[in-house]
């Protein structure tokens, strides 16, 4: 069952609706009730009380004062203060206050505030001065020519006309206080209300010489006024001040409400008289009033599973919120405050209300009015509370509230360069995330800057910011994810301009640019030209070097060769402002496609065409790949001495550590640019005219060494079985032999190898170990014959060496056949020996009788070969070395062949690379046996046993390369045993071919034992 939305738990106000609430809660002050001439909502008990919530002081203070009116024995005092923040509900309470000794009428839910018994039963005279409506110099009118320049002079008319005023009338006029006796005479005649608001304001309206002396002459007033009071019996003054927390001052008055708090003091002290100290609303109040306030109704049974909905989440996310202790209340404030969401109201309470022009409650109210008016414009989908980042700065009221109201028009260029850009401008930083990273997802870049923003406003510099783990709590919700709010956090961070970006710093706005601001400044002044020469450049140094060759920027065919150069095919790389494709509808450029087709001055057809391939820009990419570029060179232009110095030294570092960042960056920009590979096939591309394919290169990270590009290359072609590298398994005969004019019957060496460069339907060979390869393995299988000379070779023959030229000829079996060159002829016996005849009676010419005594004809007796010595062929030495002198043990013993050879390496590196050549050796059984170790920089350790066929450890090999170079501590051995199914002959060059082949790469240290069998 899904969750209800807010639009489903609760309805606004129609005045909030509406946007009127401010105008209409607002402009009311205490003077206006009292005159009559407030806006309904504040001048109709009725509509005044549905909008109050009941607070616990409110109540306090109703009570209080109507046992005093009333003179109940039960009354508590009759001097009472108030003391709150600005904008706490001082002014309300007064009001309210008003209204309940004149009555009440027609409020429908009296006893919500005040036990009906208790309301006076006679009129009540009700007097205010309210300071902010004061006119020290001028005096304020109060009709029939009469002007009050004192709070006694204005109490005096508002009791008794022109009577009073006439009592005091030359205590107004010289600006000096009046004494109590004279004060109470204004009293009698039944219960009276004395209402002071705002007297910070009256003494900020002094003029700086009178302020002694003025405030010298309230506290004498006020001295007289209390004595007053409590000697009249059903009397009683109700005054306000702006005090906070432990008598803390800070709103718009603090130093003239720490002036009168102080005289108060003093005062009390002298006289004894002390005030009862009432707080119309308390902290844990504020939500509930602005609840009562804003919403005509909430559904509390329906928001229950959304609020279980919260508490579930941050019971599940617990480790990644902040710790809010064992007393955590949070949901039960979320209870009693829903749809607002604790951590705003928080916020709202202990951050914005420290701001010397946010009035509190009033400014909550108003704040949060416009928010709630936008919310049920826009009505987001899965909205189930009211957060932080609601307040939406790109909206012209609430940006109004927050710059002009609140004074905060320093974080001007912050909101509109990273947070919210209105209507027409350039879109912010956080608006532009959103549409590059969460379109279809909740708006995570604007929340997370909205919220960073709001808890960027406090007064204290301690109270702003907030760290990951509390921007979290603030945007979790059963609608988000809290992987998106880290990765929005993340990218907002790593580009925001007006982010502190001090270490350690909270997350928090500046009202001055930060380093990355200065660098985008440096970015503009970046030349294009160095640029375009930056680029090439690297472009250049990324893909020079590896597996192919490389032609850079060609202008037309003529700057791409058409021969074999040196073995390796070409890659061409158009320059970016030449060609460039669109990954949404790919189409074959044309320099690409005459280069390919057309070499020299373009009149000659291209014979090599399967001897190059094309890599092009993508064109969405292009420009990140400029923007890289820029920002490279912007940091190389500020890392520069004279321009380091400038900087504070935390932006120093902060200057080096990306520049050592950014080249790669700026690898990995345009290897992900450049992504297009346009590559010789019989397939061609859906549109193509020419043999072309097409693929693309998905590039996640990029080396720092240059000319790593190339691997990214090789392993498209590699993917799409277009390349052969020179350790990749040959093609089959019968493949080379069909696809190619060998099917004929016979071709040059030379010839075969050049049809691979020329025929799109072949593969791409890089040298010719694999192409020789798979000849040999042709001749070996019975599918080939090579002729060379004399030199013919066939299946069965020993190891022979075979060139490319075009003397050297190779055969398909049934030509050789045809030819009569295979199977080859048995060779003529040789003729027998001479007979020769011995004459008995004939003595030995030589004087020698080889018949002994006896004479005559006797047999011939061969020489006696004595057998090889007994004992192991065994030598350990770098691996070439170790080899020919086991080569000239064997001979040496007269060996025919070389049954096994067994080669143990100690080095982890020589024998991997072992592990790559044994696949090269023709006709032999191979056979591995492995021991690893190694141990991790976290402390983690391995070890690994095998024993089994090569084909087998090459997937162990892939593993271990890896993790080997990266490992603090390793240790390898592995014993590789070769046994030569038709024996490694002895005679001829053929174990000399064999060490060459086994030790093209290098070699290390080696322990070479050998069984050899024959006896020559």
């Amino acid at each position: 069952m899904s969750l209800p939305t807010l639009f489903d738990t609760c309805k606004p106000r129609p005045d909030v609706l509406a946007g009127t609430l401010s105008e209409a809660e607002f402009a009311a002050d205490l003077a206006m009730v009292l005159r009559g001439t407030a806006p309904p909502d504040y001048a109709e008990p009725a509509r005044f009380f549905a909008n109050t919530h009941p607070t616990t002081g409110l109540r306090e203070l109703l009570r209080n004062i109507c046992l005093r009116l009333n003179g109940s024995s039960e009354q508590l005092a009759a001097i009472f203060r108030l003391d709150t923040g600005f904008g706490g509900g001082k002014t309300h309470a007064l009001i309210a206050l008003a209204h309940v000794v004149r009555g009440m009428a027609g409020v429908a839910d009296v006893a919500e505030f005040i036990d009906p018994a208790l309301l006076p039963g006679e009129a009540v005279r009700v007097a205010a001065f309210d300071g902010e409506n004061a006119d020290f110099a001028n005096g304020r009118s109060l009709g029939d020519g009469l002007r009050a320049y004192t709070p006694w002079g204005e109490l005096a008319f508002a009791l008794a006309g022109h009577r009073g005023y006439e009592l005091v009338r030359r205590s107004d006029e010289q600006r000096v206080a009046p004494g109590a006796a004279t004060l109470a005479e204004l009293f009698a005649g039944g219960p009276v209300l004395i209402l002071l608001d705002e007297l910070a304001a009256y003494l900020r309206k002094l003029k700086a010489r009178d302020r002694q002396q003025a405030g010298e002459q309230l506290t004498a007033f006020l001295t007289a006024l209390f004595k007053a009071i409590e000697s009249t019996p059903r009397a009683a003054v109700v005054y306000t001040l702006a005090i906070g927390k432990e008598g803390d001052a800070t709103d718009a008055y603090s130093e003239e409400n720490r002036d009168i708090a102080e005289r108060m003091t003093e005062m009390e002290s002298v006289s004894a008289r002390k005030a009862t100290l009432l707080c119309p609303t308390a902290d844990d109040e504020t939500v509930q009033v602005l609840r009562r306030r804003l919403f005509a109704a909430v559904d509390d049974a329906r928001a229950a599973p959304v609020i279980e909905a919260y508490a579930s989440l941050w019971q599940g996310q617990r480790a990644q919120l902040p710790d809010f202790g064992i007393n955590d209340v949070r949901v039960e404030r979320f209870r009693v405050g829903f749809p607002l969401h604790p951590e705003l109201i928080e916020l709202l309470c202990e951050k914005t209300a420290t701001l010397v022009n946010f009035q509190r409650v009033r400014g909550m109210l108003r704040l949060l009015a416009r928010t709630i008016a936008c919310l049920w414009q826009q009505r987001p989908r899965d909205t189930f509370a009211i957060h932080t980042h609601h307040i939406d700065l790109s909206v012209p009221g609430i940006r109004q509230e927050i710059v002009t109201r609140m004074q905060q028009g320093l974080f001007l260029p912050a909101i509109k360069a990273d947070v919210g850009a209105t209507i027409g401008d350039h879109p912010a930083l956080a608006q532009r995330l959103d549409a590059e990273h969460y379109a279809g997802l909740p708006p995570y870049g604007s929340w997370v800057a909205r919220t960073v923003l709001m808890h960027s406003l406090a007064f204290n510099d301690s109270l702003k910011g907030l760290g990951a783990d509390a921007l979290r709590y603030a945007l979790l919700s059963p609608a988000t994810d809290a992987g998106f709010i880290d990765d929005a956090r993340t990218r907002f961070v790593q580009q925001s301009a007006y982010l502190d970006d001090r270490p350690n710093a909270p997350l928090r706005f500046l009202t001055e640019a930060n380093l990355t601001q200065l660098l985008r400044a440096q970015e503009h002044r970046v030349d294009p030209a160095d640029v375009r020469a930056g680029l090439n450049d690297r472009l250049r140094s990324i893909y020079r070097s590896g597996t192919f060759n490389l032609i850079a920027f060609p202008a037309g065919s003529y700057d791409v060769a058409d021969d074999a150069g040196d073995g390796k095919p070409w890659l061409v790389v158009p320059g970016y402002d030449a060609v460039e494709v669109s990954a949404a509808s790919v189409q074959l450029p044309d320099l690409v496609r005459r280069i390919y087709l057309f070499r020299g001055n373009g009149s000659d057809f291209r014979i090599n065409r399967n001897n190059l391939m094309f890599l092009v820009v993508d064109a969405g990419r292009c420009e990140e790949m400029r923007r890289r570029m820029t920002y490279r060179l912007a940091l190389e232009a500020m890392r520069k001495p004279d321009s380091l110095r400038d900087l504070p030294e935390h932006q120093q570092q902060m200057v080096l550590s990306w520049y050592q960042t950014a080249e790669q960056r700026l690898a990995l920009a345009i290897q992900q640019a450049y992504r297009h590979v346009f590559y010789p096939s019989g397939i061609r591309a859906d549109g193509f005219d020419v043999d072309l394919a097409h693929s693309v290169i998905e590039v996640q990270t990029a080396s720092e060494s240059p000319g790593a590009g190339q691997r990214a290359v090789a392993r498209v072609l590699t993917d799409n079985r277009k390349l052969r590298l020179p350790e990749d398994e040959p093609d089959s005969p019968t493949y080379i032999r069909d696809r190619t004019p060998l099917r004929k019957g016979e071709l040059t060496m030379a010839s075969l190898r050049e049809e691979f460069r020329r025929n799109p339907r072949l593969p791409m060979l890089i040298g010719n170990d694999v192409f020789l390869r798979g000849i040999r393995n042709g001749i070996e299988s019975g599918d080939f014959v090579y002729r060379h000379g004399d030199l013919l070779y066939g299946p069965g023959d020993p190891w022979a060496d075979l060139r490319i030229d075009e003397q050297a000829l190779l055969m398909t079996m049934t030509r050789a056949e045809e030819l009569r060159l295979w199977p080859r002829r048995p060779p003529e016996p040789p003729p027998p020996p001479p007979t020769t005849i011995v004459d008995t009676d004939d003595p030995d010419p030589s004087g020698k009788n080889p018949t002994g005594a006896g004479g005559g004809t006797g047999p011939v007796t061969p020489p006696v070969v004595p057998p090889p010595p007994a004992g192991p062929l065994a030598v350990e030495g770098v691996l070439r070395e170790a080899l020919v002198q086991l080569w000239e043990q064997a001979r040496a013993r007269r060996y025919v062949l070389i049954r096994s050879l067994t080669l143990r390496l100690f080095d982890a590196t020589d024998a991997l690379r072992l592990i790559g050549l044994a696949g090269t050796v023709p006709k032999a059984d191979k056979r591995m046996k492995l021991s690893a170790s190694y141990a991790t920089a976290g402390g983690s350790e391995c070890q690994i046993e095998f024993t089994g066929s090569l084909e087998d450890v090459r997937p162990l090999r892939d593993f271990l390369d890896p993790q080997l170079r990266a490992a603090t501590e390793r240790d390898l051995s592995l014993d590789l045993t070769l046994t030569f199914t038709d024996g490694l002959l002895l005679a001829g060059d053929a174990p000399e071919r064999f060490a060459e082949q086994l030790t093209r790469a290098g070699s290390g240290t080696a322990h070479v034992t050998a069984t050899a069998e024959g006896q020559a």
